[in-house]
């Protein structure tokens, strides 16, 4: 693709990255057939072919972003499936990643849009508050179905106080500044990125991540300072939230390097482990040692999967005879490319795996996207509900936290990879399957 920018504009490093994605895009369209939104909605601009072309002419005019092109990127679930599609390979991520950030900027949304986006910026990120949110989420549920089913604000609280879970996880102290010594021979030592939402809605993956881990001989350590990925703020244009999420881990786990160094840090929400890999990109026009630290914290970082597969996980328990629906989140296959790990893992633990059709397409969770377009959000939900029922599961394996969300209340059982895998090593049966093996 031919691009139009000038000099000065090049001289933008934002800018500049994007112009080199826009010209590898060669308008072939092969993105359109696994674009979710053009697969629901058909239309063209619903699709990263017809969002690039927006992108481009915005970028290029340099004109304040227009409700049009607001309206369609806004649409977009950053699933990446395109990416994974993609033949020239586009880096679409970058792409709407700068402009929604240049829509930031630009354009002035309506007042409950604000008021919405900055009290999710601002809440979810941080567990206390995160966690006072949902207790009063559940005060308020049972109104849930008094909101009116139009108008985009209450579609939208009403999708908010449905997501709400009937009951609000006691506070687990793993994700407290802490080191959990390995057991036996120490083989290794990670870093374990917290989190902040999982570790409020769902606290005991990161106690089966513990667990999993130390029993591989590896001292686990929660480090002090170590927070959000910065993920959440960085997809709805908070850059300066994001940066602000992103250089307080650099910098906790830049200190852990130095002091005792890290074989890796372990991620267990994919879409975290997604945005930290991409730390690398996202300091590369910062002065140092931000620039350094940030592309060794990406280089170091890798999903549970990844480093379990890699660190002999075995089981102990005799196969519980379960058959696993697999559910791919985006972020992991298409946002980190890691599509085998976890499945041959699920298989080594006894289980029998199976796939849904269609395992390429988003479930519609994506971070704050079922808050902020509920309607196509449900639609995707069915969709990919109704495929992994249609496999005959006892139960379905993610390794997001926002796929899990998503999916529960569906019919069968949702928990995380490595609970099933912690299950199977010694740990204890994830409460979700109570009933459904010894």
């Amino acid at each position: 693709m031919q691009t139009g920018f000038t000099a000065e504009q090049l001289r933008d490093p934002d800018t500049a990255a994007s112009n080199q994605v826009l010209r590898t895009c060669v308008h072939c369209g092969m993105c359109t057939a696994t674009c979710p939104t053009f697969l629901l909605l058909g239309d063209e601009l619903d699709s990263p072919r017809g969002r690039i072309y927006l992108i481009k002419d915005m970028l290029e005019t340099g004109r304040p972003a227009t409700e049009e092109v607001v309206r369609h990127i806004d649409r977009c679930l950053s699933c990446l499936a395109c990416m994974t599609t993609c033949p020239s390979g586009v880096n679409y991520m970058h792409l709407v990643d700068h402009a929604r950030s240049y829509i930031e900027r630009t354009y002035r949304r309506p007042w409950h849009e604000r008021a919405l986006r900055k009290m999710l910026g601002t809440v979810l990120p941080r567990p206390a508050l995160f966690r006072a949110a949902l207790l009063g989420g559940r005060v308020v549920r049972p109104l849930a179905r008094m909101l009116p089913d139009t108008g985009r604000l209450g579609r939208r609280l009403r999708a908010m106080l449905e997501l709400v879970p009937a009951a609000v996880p006691r506070a687990g102290a793993l994700a407290a500044p802490q080191v959990h010594p390995a057991q036996g021979e120490r083989r290794g030592r990670v870093a374990l990125l917290a989190g902040c939402a999982q570790q409020v809605l769902a606290p005991e993956i990161n106690a089966a991540t513990v667990r999993v881990l130390t029993r591989l001989g590896v001292e686990v350590v929660v480090a002090q300072g170590a927070g959000c990925c910065g993920a959440l703020t960085h997809h709805m244009g908070q850059h300066a939230a994001a940066m602000a999420s992103a250089r307080a881990n650099i910098a906790a786990w830049s200190r852990e390097i130095d002091r005792d160094g890290l074989d890796a840090i372990v991620i267990n929400a994919s879409g975290c482990g997604t945005t930290v890999k991409d730390y690398g990109f996202m300091f590369r026009s910062e002065a140092e040692p931000w620039r350094g630290d940030a592309a060794r914290i990406s280089e170091l970082a890798c999903d549970i999967s990844e480093f379990v597969h890699r660190a002999g996980y075995a089981p102990t328990r005799e196969a519980p005879g379960l058959t696993v629906a697999y559910h791919s989140a985006c972020s992991l296959q298409h946002g980190q490319q890691v599509t085998t790990q976890p499945k041959a893992l699920l298989r080594r633990a006894g289980f029998t795996v199976v796939e849904p059709v269609e395992a390429h397409i988003c479930c519609g969770s994506a971070g704050t996207y079922n808050m902020l377009q509920p309607e196509i959000a449900a639609r995707l939900r069915e969709r990919k509900l109704g495929n992994l029922r249609a496999t005959g599961p006892d139960a379905i394996a993610a390794g997001n936290i926002g796929c899990i969300t998503q999916l529960a209340g569906g019919g069968v059982p949702v928990v995380h990879t490595v609970q099933l895998l912690d299950w199977m090593a010694g740990g204890p049966m994830p409460a979700a399957l109570e009933g459904k093996g010894a």
